[in-house]
């Protein structure tokens, strides 16, 4: 009894340890449970919130990105607290699965701890899966409600184009007594702010302001002295070319403008930082600034584009009266636009009545539609004949469409309408010309040529001696990031005139960073663009450190030209092939999903890629087994030549006519090669030469073997040596041979040793025989008539002359002779 009392003891004391620690493991996993538990706790409260307050906001467009701005951050936050569970997970999976599944009925018991670790692990689980899934719930619902605000933001801004006013009560005399009352108020809390920053803060307001000069004079003097003639035109130039135009209008509205606008920004930012600015003073200011910037805006455009004073730098061939009223009608336009802008954010910080923001619009409007109209009706062009002409049909009646469309829309009272087309008229118009401008200039750039007409690239080419093809790249490259510049910059402005929040910006923003799904794949531009920076670090690495490794290390070592050619491509590849797979990781492409790919490779080379893996393995072999390098001289079938490069697919060699001859390397390896220089360059070289019959065989022995030894380039070991080779049909033949250290100088030293026999022969009288050749004379055949109506004419007249003759003859044998009368 007692042996099993010890028994029992000692198998719970073996157990316990065990029970124990499975019990902490449980344990500690708890208070990552719990953690999450109450971020997700957290999270539905601000989910609650926001969702209360859509209903407080309703019509409020901003506040309503705001609270999907929050309810984007709640699902972000839910999502990556279900991912904090993914390690712990896998930690549980993989246990399960090495104690397996329970044993079923019929089978022996498990163990207790098996029994009891399942049992901890499965209810841990349990209780994750419980977390991830109010997680998900939680994203389910933010997205949900941020559809929901997307539905009411959309109806807020229909019923703003589409609500109708009654101009009666907008109209009234009341309306006059509301605006002095409301300017009233509005120069009362002006003066105040005034007198309170001159007797407080005055000394904050100066250094403020001349900390926003500095910022707008760093930037302004920055791009004069950057782009010099792109800013402003030359007045002594006759014809500026287009591209000179373009870019003046660009830079010269451009630059101008950024400069002012970091003014304003700077200031306010420094008038915020300094507490010179109080609520309703800073919104006055910032639209203010806001409406300021746009009227140079446009001013700068319209009079870069028309060139009032500068016909030859004018973009749009109108004439010089024409182009000012032109200017003078878009900068009125731009000011009535902004004025009424100011005066709505003036209504709603005051709390106005609804009748003077409908007459303020009203007024607005029909004077932009009035404009329009006065700009469809200028008559720019004037023919040679004096007479001035309109605009073309198409842009006359769009102008006096969209004047009309306003003033109507203002009459008939739909005034949130009217003033949103008159708004995009003027802001939008301009951001798009002047994006326009910018894009016709990137254009004119990357062309060819394009750039090194410009004053940029005539710099470039007088200062830094850059060739022609390298300017034109670097056009492409400029063309390049100037169309992105314009895309940035311009994008957002236009979509802010459009109705889009700052909020919607950023959400675009965040997910062009994070990436976009489309089915199963997520493409994210920031990963990819991440892959490629990645990918040109490791490629300009590789390759400096190629050079450092060939012009320093072995160059000094002294190492074989062949053996620096195989490590340095050797090292090239491998660094590119590195430098590829960690772009590839860092855009976010997992590796194993390239499996797909890899298969229908492999079923592409079994097919159509059969040469290009055998040159690429042949290459590989030649670049390990070396048995030529750059530099040997080798011959390869019909082709002889001195190796110039060695990759992976083809071999480059270089005749000795100049020629290069590229090489597959499969051929190289499957066929035999000669190597003249494999080992050394030496190499031994025949001299032939044939003397006649009787000249003495043993002086011509003698004179070629001294001729031979007295050369400097033949070695004296192996020594050089004369045979008599044969006994010929017209000469007795001998051959020099001779061993050269380089046999790359073999022609120059046979050319000299060449002469050297003939004045040798010539001194002792010894003849060099040729073999007579026989001359046959071959007759001279007449020419083959090229007329054939001539021989035919010069035939019959022939065969008329000789039928005459033969009629003569016969005639003359008929008469009889006369007797002699002596």
């Amino acid at each position: 009894m007692l042996r099993y009392i010890f028994a029992l003891m000692f198998a719970v004391a073996t157990l316990l340890p065990q029970t124990v620690s499975a019990q902490d493991q449980a344990s500690a996993t708890t208070p990552l449970i719990a953690e999450q538990q109450k971020a997700l706790d957290t999270l539905t409260r601000k989910a609650d919130g926001l969702e209360k307050q859509i209903d407080l906001d309703r019509e409020d467009d901003a506040k309503l990105v705001e609270i999907r701005l929050g309810l984007e951050d709640v699902s972000r936050e839910a999502l990556h607290s279900a991912l904090t569970f993914r390690p712990r997970l896998a930690e549980i999976n993989a246990r399960l699965e090495q104690l397996g599944a329970p044993p079923a009925d019929g089978q022996p018991a498990e163990p207790d701890i098996v029994k009891n670790e399942r049992s901890e692990l499965a209810a841990e689980k349990a209780q994750i899966n419980g977390v991830l899934a109010a997680a998900q719930n939680l994203s389910l619902r933010s997205s949900g409600i941020i559809d929901r605000i997307a539905l009411m933001r959309s109806e807020l801004f229909r019923s703003l184009l589409t609500k109708r006013y009654q101009l009666t009560d907008a109209l009234s005399g009341e309306v006059i007594s509301d605006a002095n009352q409301e300017f009233r108020n509005f120069v009362s809390s002006l003066s105040s702010w005034i007198s309170f920053a001159f007797k407080f803060k005055f000394q904050a307001v100066v250094v403020a302001t001349f900390l926003a000069l500095i910022a707008a004079a760093v930037l302004l003097i920055g791009g004069r002295r950057l782009f010099g003639r792109l800013i402003e035109a030359d007045p002594a130039a006759d014809e500026p070319s287009y591209l000179s135009r373009l870019s003046v209008a660009f830079w010269s509205t451009l630059l101008p403008t950024a400069a002012m606008g970091v003014f304003f920004a700077a200031t306010y930012f420094f008038f915020n930082s300094s507490n010179v600015l109080r609520g309703d003073i800073g919104v006055f200011l910032s639209a203010a600034m806001l409406i300021l910037t746009t009227v140079f805006l446009v001013n700068r455009l319209a009079n870069a584009a028309l060139a009032p004073g500068l016909p030859n730098w004018r973009l749009i061939p109108v004439e010089s009266g024409s182009a000012r009223w032109l200017v003078h009608l878009a900068t009125a336009m731009a000011v009535v636009v902004g004025i009424s802008n100011f005066l709505s954010v003036v209504n709603e910080q005051m709390g106005s009545p609804l009748s003077l923001t409908i007459a303020r619009s009203f007024i607005a409007t029909i004077i932009v539609g009035v404009i329009l109209i006065l700009i469809g009706l200028v008559k720019p062009f004037r023919t040679h004949e004096g007479v001035w002409r309109p605009w073309p049909a198409w842009l006359r009646y769009s102008a006096f469409l969209l004047g009309g469309f306003t003033i109507g829309a203002a009459l008939f009272g739909y005034i949130g309408l009217a003033l949103f087309v008159s708004q995009q008229v003027v802001v939008t118009g301009t951001i798009l010309i002047t994006a326009y401008i910018g894009f016709l200039s990137a254009k004119a750039i990357g062309e060819e040529g394009g750039f090194g007409g410009s004053s940029a690239g005539r710099w470039l080419t007088s200062n830094a001696n850059i060739e022609e093809s390298t300017l034109d790249q670097f056009g492409l490259a400029v063309s390049v990031a100037l169309n992105l510049l314009i895309v940035v910059v311009f994008l957002p402005l236009i979509l802010l005139m459009w109705g889009f929040q700052p909020g919607d910006i950023q959400t675009w923003g965040y997910k062009l960073a994070t990436g976009l799904s489309i089915g199963s794949v997520t493409i994210s531009f920031t990963g990819i663009l991440s892959g490629l920076v990645v990918f040109a670090i490791g490629y300009f690495l590789t390759r400096w450190f190629q050079g450092w490794l060939d012009g320093s290390v072995m160059a000094r070592g002294k190492v074989d030209a062949g053996v620096r050619n195989s490590i340095r491509l050797a090292v090239g590849y491998a660094g590119v092939a590195v430098a590829a797979l960690v772009g590839i990781s860092a855009a976010g492409i997992d590796l194993s999903n390239l499996a797909l790919v890899a298969g229908a490779l492999s079923l592409g080379i079994g097919f159509g890629l059969q040469n290009v893996v055998s040159n690429f393995v042949s290459g590989l072999i030649l670049l390990a087994e070396r048995p030529f390098k750059v530099g040997d001289w080798i011959v390869a079938g019909d082709v002889s030549g001195t190796v110039r490069k060695i990759s992976v697919r083809a071999t480059e060699i270089e005749t000795f006519q100049r020629q290069s001859v590229i090489l597959p390397n499969s051929n190289l390896i499957n066929g035999a090669v000669g190597n003249w220089t494999h080992r050394n360059k030496l190499g031994r070289v025949e001299i032939k030469v044939g003397v006649a019959y009787g000249s003495d065989v043993k002086r011509v022995h003698e004179l070629l073997l001294e001729i031979a030894r007295s050369h400097p380039m033949v070695l004296k070991n192996p020594e050089p040596f004369v045979q008599f080779t044969n006994f010929g049909t017209a000469a007795l033949e001998f051959e020099v041979r001779i061993y050269l250290a380089d046999i790359l100088n073999g022609g120059g030293v046979q050319n000299d040793i060449r002469f050297a026999i003939l004045d040798a022969f010539n001194r002792e009288g010894i003849e060099i025989p040729s073999t007579p050749r026989a001359v046959v004379e071959m007759p001279k055949l007449e020419p083959w008539p090229g007329d054939d109506d001539k021989m035919e004419v010069e035939h019959a007249e022939r065969e008329r002359l000789k039928a005459e003759a033969e009629q003569k003859a016969l005639k003359s044998r008929r008469k009889p002779r006369k007797p002699d009368p002596n």
